[in-house]
This record gives C-alpha cells, sequence and structure tokens, in this order.
C-alpha cells in the first residue's frame, strides 16, 4: 500500500497535489489535533494526543511552501529533511516520508510527540514571519512514523557492511538510541548497556504514557533491534562492569550517555520529611515500576493534596500524573506563567485537567506532623524583578507575603545534575565544575575512545538535543576508529 487512504475522494487528493499557489497554501487553516476529553483521560493513562487522520495530514502538508532555503532544516538539531518527509505526506507515500525520516532520526515516532517543535524546526517556518501558524511539522512526523509502522511500510535500512569493530553505549536514553542507530547503519557492532530492568531510559522511566506510550517506544527499539543494535539490561557502567572490563571485552569506543538523573532539592528546611521526593523517584516509581497498579508491590506515593515544585516539563510530567492518580494537584512555580519552560501545550493540558497553578510563589519550608510526614508547605510570594543570565525576569519577594499550604505529599522539580558513576569510576576522565563530562567539538573526553553527549554532558536537556548529541559523537567516532584501523 504506497497510497495514504482517505476519507476524500481521488479527485480532491489529485487537487492538493497539483502546485498550488503560496496564497492558497497559506489561506489553509493549521491541522488541530483531536484530543481525549479531560474529564475521561484523567482517570487512566490513555494517550491524549490522538494524531491527525490522513485527510488532515495531507491537507497539512500542502500548506508547506517549498521555501528555497529550509529554514525549518536549521532548527532541528538531527537534521531532518523536513521539507522531504512533508512533500511525500502531501503526495501520500508514507513510506517514503518515514525513509527521509530514517536517515537522520533514530525515534521518530517519539520526536513527533515530545520535542519541543515550537522552539525549534516550527519557530523558524516562514509562516511565523507572514504572521500566520506554522507549519504542523511535529504532527506529521508522528503521522508519517505512526502510519509507516501501523501499516507495515517501514523502508528497509540503508546499512553499511559490517566492520567487525565493537562499540559500547552506557544509557538508553535518547543520545544512547540516536548513536546506537547511526553506528549500526556504518556497519558498526553496538551494544547498549542500560541499568534499569527496561530499555528506554528517561523515554520509560520519566515521560507518562499519556503523553509517551510504552508501545511507541518499544517499537522504535525493535527497528533498532533490526538493524542488529543488543541491549543488555540490568547493567551497571561502573559496578556491573568497570571501564577496564570494557576494553577488554574488545569495544574500541565508548559513548557514554548515561543522563543527568541526580535529582537536585531546594536546601529548604523539611526536605527531609516523609512524603517529600524528587520527580525522579516519583515518575520512575509509577512509569517504570507500576506504582499503583495491581499486580506491582511498588509503594504508590498517592496523596489527597499534592504540591509539584517547578515549571518545566518534568514538572508538568508530575503534576499531570498526580491528577491521575486521583490527587487535587497544584503547580508551585516562584516565576510567572510566562516565564515558565514547560511547553505551552502541556500547560494548556494540566490546566484542562484542573491543576491548579500557584505561580509567582517559591516554597521556603515544609511542615511536618508527628509523626514525620508532610502536613503542608509555607510559600514566600515573590514579583518580577531585573532580568538575569537567561534573560527571565529575576523573581525578588515580597515583604511580609508569606502563605501556609497545606499539603501530604511534595514532589520537587526543580533540575537534575549529571549522574556522577561513570565521572568517579574512571581515572582520568575530566569533569566540569557542574559536574558534567568535559568534551570538545567533536564530543570526544579526555580519555580519546571515549565520547558523551546529552544530558551527561549538557545537563539538563530535551530529547531532541541529545539525539543530536548522538548523531555527532557517532560521526565522530566512526570516522576516528576507521582511519584508525
Amino acid at each position: 500500500m504506497k497510497d495514504i487512504e482517505t476519507g476524500r475522494n481521488a479527485a480532491w487528493r489529485e487537487e492538493l497535489r497539483k502546485a498550488l499557489s503560496a496564497k492558497e497554501r497559506a489561506a489553509i487553516p493549521r491541522a488541530k489535533m483531536t484530543q481525549l476529553d479531560p474529564e475521561y483521560r484523567i482517570r487512566n493513562s490513555e494517550e491524549v494526543n490522538r494524531g491527525l487522520n490522513a485527510d488532515e495530514a495531507i491537507l497539512e502538508a500542502s500548506r508547506c511552501l517549498d521555501c528555497p532555503t529550509p529554514t525549518c532544516v536549521e532548527g532541528c538539531p538531527v537534521g531532518i529533511d523536513i521539507p522531504g518527509f512533508i512533500k511525500n505526506v502531501q503526495r501520500g507515500d508514507v513510506k517514503a516520508a518515514a525513509a527521509v525520516l530514517g536517515r537522520t532520526s533514530a525515534l521518530p515516532a517519539v520526536c513527533g510527540r515530545v520535542c519541543p517543535q515550537e522552539r525549534q524546526c516550527e519557530s523558524r517556518c516562514i509562516y511565523n514571519k507572514m504572521k500566520k501558524e506554522p507549519v504542523a511539522i511535529g504532527y506529521l512526523e508522528r503521522f508519517a512514523a505512526d502510519m509507516a509502522r501501523e501499516n507495515n511500510l517501514l523502508p528497509e535500512d540503508e546499512i553499511s557492511e559490517p566492520n567487525g569493530i565493537k562499540v559500547a553505549v552506557v544509557g538508553s536514553g535518547p543520545a544512547g538510541l540516536s548513536f546506537a542507530g547511526d553506528m549500526s547503519r556504518r556497519g558498526f557492532e553496538v551494544h547498549v548497556f542500560e541499568a534499569l530492568h527496561e530499555i528506554g531510559g528517561v523515554l520509560k522511566y520519566g515521560i507518562p504514557a499519556f503523553r509517551l506510550p510504552n508501545a511507541i517506544v518499544d517499537a522504535e527499539l525493535d527497528n533498532l533491534r533490526r538493524r542488529g543494535v543488543q541491549f543488555h539490561a540490568d547493567t551497571v557502567i561502573g559496578r556491573t562492569f568497570c571501564y577496564e572490563d570494557i576494553l577488554q571485552m574488545g569495544f574500541k569506543g565508548m559513548f557514554v550517555a548515561s543522563g543527568a538523573g541526580l535529582p537536585r532539592f531546594m536546601g529548604i528546611p523539611g526536605e527531609n520529611l516523609i512524603g517529600v521526593m524528587s520527580s525522579n523517584e516519583y515518575l520512575t516509581r509509577i512509569n517504570l515500576m507500576g506504582a499503583g497498579t495491581a499486580g506491582y508491590d511498588t509503594p504508590a506515593p498517592k496523596g489527597k493534596r499534592v504540591a509539584v515544585i517547578g515549571g518545566g516539563n518534568t514538572a508538568m510530567d508530575s503534576v499531570r500524573t498526580a491528577r491521575r492518580m486521583g490527587a487535587e494537584a497544584m503547580i508551585i512555580y516562584r516565576r510567572s506563567e510566562a516565564e515558565m519552560p514547560a511547553r505551552i501545550e502541556e500547560v494548556i493540558h494540566a490546566k484542562e485537567e484542573g491543576v491548579k497553578f500557584m505561580t509567582l510563589c517559591n516554597p521556603i519550608e515544609y511542615k511536618g506532623d508527628e509523626k514525620g510526614r508532610v502536613k503542608s508547605v509555607i510559600v514566600q510570594r515573590m514579583e518580577l524583578g531585573e532580568p538575569d543570565a537567561s534573560g527571565r525576569r529575576s523573581p525578588v519577594p515580597v515583604e511580609g507575603a508569606v502563605e501556609e499550604i497545606p499539603v501530604d505529599l511534595v514532589i520537587v522539580s526543580v533540575g537534575v545534575s549529571p549522574n556522577p558513576l561513570i565521572p568517579s569510576s574512571i581515572d582520568g576522565l575530566e569533569v566540569t565544575k557542574r559536574g558534567t563530562l568535559a568534551v570538545d567539538e567533536s564530543l570526544q573526553t579526555s580519555i580519546p575512545v571515549i565520547y558523551a553527549g546529552g544530558d551527561i554532558v549538557r545537563g539538563g536537556a530535551t530529547v531532541i538535543l541529545a539525539m543530536g548529541d548522538g548523531r555527532q559523537a557517532a560521526a565522530s567516532m566512526s570516522k576516528k576508529l576507521i582511519e584508525n584501523e
């Protein structure tokens, strides 16, 4: 089946596939994705966004103006040929669209769901200069990847002959998977080592199923397995195997993509109370360990009144998860909503699901009961002052404006630090003052056979930026290893 089956007639499709004028294309309104009703979705973990149907996708793809210089590509960290795959969607050729995506992205179905396109590719769309909504690149990427998978239209991989060189990957998150995909395509024997019991890294433990279903991640992993990538779960590099073991096993290169799994706290009184936890722990218990699910013994961190501290995507994931666990949930954030780093869509979804937003509020203390459990949070009201180094206006306290809010569970989501295990277990591996691995422009570390990327280098960042690092490191390492053969 080469052509997408649609509900419209052939004449309608053929008309759209003709060379429409720029004015006709610009007159087509941007597609709106169907979503589950908020009252229904807070009672389950079903995916909220339902995707575009074929008619909607073809119509949206027809909006692309075929810019001579496609600036949208410049905004993509992995360099997807965006006009190329979109034109194939417009023609109805899903297999060709998926093939274009697969040349540069190991995880197109994932990226179509969780990448902040509004800050990357879509922010560079020419429609922005025309004061119109950009082409829905993320929606179309998701559509092409899903349709290809569901209709068995995945393209044949263009894989080089095996070159006999083994490389190791530490961590199975987006950086590691992107690296593994590119290296396997180049003919390397790739082994990915994951510390946890499931492969996928933050895609599995950090992003809830209502935003990224596990079945989607598993399908992307299967694609990598078909390329020959080998995965090893429950393997902690630095404990199960040390760096010297990796060398003795015949690996010629190692890519460290162990992420930033060390949670940060604020250092305020009461953080050691029962019921105060990091977003990492909260989401891992529920997403990966089945907390609150029948048949699992993992303690369920439930609460009737839950406060999530922070304003990023992880905070939104946490607070929306708390709603699905039956809690009255709130976001406490020290800046205004306009300064929130979370995706606008996630903020809107949280509000639709009944989350209360307490902006310009900063926690200064947690109070506990006689059993040592958190019972309230003391917040200091804030106002915005001058911009800080990031360009956002700094919050400053409003004198005397302090409030006590009753809560029985607090989830702290104020950032993460790099996983310290690899840096501390390999002698001579240089780190920065922030605890990240020090790398050069090729992502090579102070030890020549070790490269690194993703959050272990950047600190907390996005899925697509981590994937971009994986691609860059693969290009650099493969060139170096082949030169040395």
